[in-house]
């Protein structure tokens, strides 16, 4: 494909591009400037952020408190059942967790999407992280626009923009036309100059708002909600059978182990590994399907949907506007009405 007159990207007011493309060496400095070519920051996962967030579960810190009394008590019998109940639990949801991000991780490097630049005045293929605005993108039918820019040349383009506008038909863009990270190639073939990239794109703007941390789960809000009961009702039982015990002039470490013994009775012990246990099981067989669960706390909200209702532009609708009925001004059916509309509509 020829390089590109400077007629053609004078064009462009605001176009970054040199005539050639960009050089290897200017890239490199923009990709500095500008950074990575990523319309979100997806977060990167660490264990230690996600063993913190197991641990800081109500239920957990239920546990672990309960534990942390009967052990300074000297009923190590029960701290050391109650430990192993926390490790079991959290240990089961870390490990679940760990997988799924990595085969996430995987599933992203598999479909990491690539375009075809010019650099050092030859055509190459880079991944799409590293196009800067600047670049000279070549497209055809099938690829995924890189980033938001302006036509260059265009040759039969059209463009499908429903993830943009929710519109089904794909849009025709000429010379000059605006094109958006986001949207595909239907047919033709065109030159994209690029004028911003990764967060600073119209799409890279809807990500990083949809990258805020995920909503808390009817599941997570309700289990927080029994965490916090229980854990009022142990501290009120504790408090009155202690005051009780004092009262009627009794030991009162006697009074505090038996306050203590019942407040470790109360906790639900096993209730963080049964659904650890569940959830797991869940994840595991929709793995089998080809399905990543990222959050366990997702299966419950997947297991809970009575009716699933969905619908995309151009498959349940089509675009088409149909006749149902012609009325009069007092709403009754009116044939004369339909013959107006439809000399109006034709002249």
């Amino acid at each position: 494909m020829d390089v590109l007159t400077w007629e053609r990207v004078h064009m462009l007011d605001r176009s970054l591009a040199p005539a050639s493309g960009l050089t290897s060496h200017e890239a490199k400095a923009r990709l500095a400037q500008y950074g990575p070519n990523e319309p979100a920051s997806a977060g990167h996962w660490t264990w230690m952020a996600e063993l913190r967030s197991q641990l800081l579960s109500p239920l957990v810190l239920i546990l672990l408190i309960a534990a942390a009394t009967s052990g300074f008590l000297g009923q190590r019998a029960d701290a050391i059942i109650l430990v192993v109940m926390v490790v079991a639990g959290v240990g089961l949801n870390f490990i679940q967790s760990s997988r799924s991000q990595v085969a996430a991780k995987k599933l992203r490097d598999q479909v990491a999407v690539h375009a075809s630049v010019l650099r050092d005045e030859h055509w190459t293929e880079i991944p799409r992280v590293e196009v800067v605005p600047g670049d000279l993108v070549s497209l055809s039918a099938g690829d995924l626009i890189p980033a938001d820019g302006m036509v260059l040349e265009a040759n039969h383009l059209y463009v499908h923009e429903a993830a943009l506008t929710g519109e089904s038909m794909p849009a025709e863009k000429s010379l000059g036309g605006k094109l958006f990270l986001g949207t595909s190639v239907v047919s033709g073939s065109a030159i994209l100059s690029v004028e911003r990239t990764g967060k600073h794109t119209e799409f890279g703007e809807i990500a990083a708002r949809l990258a805020a941390h995920p909503p808390e789960t009817a599941f997570e809000r309700d289990l927080k909600h029994f965490s916090l009961f229980i854990l009022r009702a142990v501290l009120f039982l504790v408090l009155l059978l202690t005051l009780a015990s004092l009262q009627a002039h009794r030991d009162p470490m006697q009074s505090l182990l038996f306050a203590v013994a019942l407040a470790v009775g109360l906790t639900p012990e096993f209730l963080p590994v049964i659904i650890s246990v569940t959830l797991t099981s869940g994840a595991i067989k929709m793995s089998a399907n080809g399905v990543v669960v990222k959050r366990l706390a997702a299966m419950q909200n997947l297991g809970a949907i009575d009716v699933l209702c969905c619908d995309k532009t151009g498959t349940l609708t089509r675009a088409v506007l149909e006749l149902e009925r012609s009325v009069d001004a007092q709403g009754g059916d009116s044939i004369r009405t339909l013959q107006w509309a439809s000399l109006n509509s034709r002249f």
